[in-house]
């Protein structure tokens, strides 16, 4: 039997393309479900608003102060290592980054 190669080929796809448009309206309506996904994690209670009453929460951050080999910088206010000071103008100490 010959085969003639330049012959479209017919795959799942195209046969379910020749389906009436009930059928695939049936196949849709059963494919979808009715039920909605929630994950219980996602509720309102878990969004902090702006203005929201923090007095009864810790902090969980340990803060150290200032080491004495640390300045502050003048421009940006960063806490930075004095290997990152670039220049020093009386009291005013500017880091790499704002210089």
């Amino acid at each position: 039997m010959a085969t003639d190669y330049d012959a479209p080929r017919r795959t799942e796809s195209d046969e379910t393309a020749e389906d009436s448009l009930e059928e695939l309206k049936a196949r849709r309506n059963e494919a979808q479900s009715s039920v909605v996904d929630v994950d219980e994690g996602d509720t309102a209670e878990s969004f902090e608003l702006p203005g929201a009453d923090l007095s009864g929460e810790e902090l969980t951050v340990k803060v150290i102060p200032k080491q004495a080999d640390e300045f502050t910088c003048s421009v940006c206010f960063l806490v930075q290592h004095r290997s990152r000071l670039e220049s020093q103008s009386g009291d005013r100490l500017v880091c790499v980054d704002c210089a």
